[in-house]
């Protein structure tokens, strides 16, 4: 024990580990099929993002803090600059026009909502779930 950490009171380094919401990569086609089929049983969520925006590295962290690890649907990420042709597919197949970042959620095989930019992080999963 140094003299300063009897003057002062040693402080000890807390470290808090951050936990990640159990992301699902979308990274193909088939996948998109999958989706559909498991959303007659459990919300599906996609959460399109631009590596290159920073809207959407805001966004992205501030739902990852404010969302709970159970969650009662399956999260897929898709990023869009790898994956152009999935985030055309997911636009064609469920009818919701492009937008990044963007957030749909889908159940029964259609969306049932669907919001980008800012508003994303003022979602509260568990209204639409």
């Amino acid at each position: 024990m140094g003299i300063f950490d009897s003057v002062f009171g040693k402080k000890e380094k807390v470290v808090e580990e951050k936990k990640q919401l159990p992301w699902i990569h979308l990274e193909s086609l088939g996948q998109l099929e999958e989706i559909t089929k498991k959303s007659n049983h459990r919300a599906q969520v996609i959460y399109k993002h631009s590596t290159t925006c920073g809207i959407s590295s805001m966004t992205l962290r501030m739902f990852n803090d404010t969302h709970e690890l159970d969650t009662e649907c399956d999260l897929y990420f898709l990023t869009i600059q790898s994956h152009r042709e999935i985030s055309n597919a997911v636009e064609a197949q469920f009818e919701v026009r492009h937008e990044s970042p963007q957030l749909i959620i889908i159940k029964n095989g259609k969306v049932t909502f669907d919001t980008s930019h800012g508003a994303i992080s003022e979602v509260n999963l568990k209204d639409f779930l």
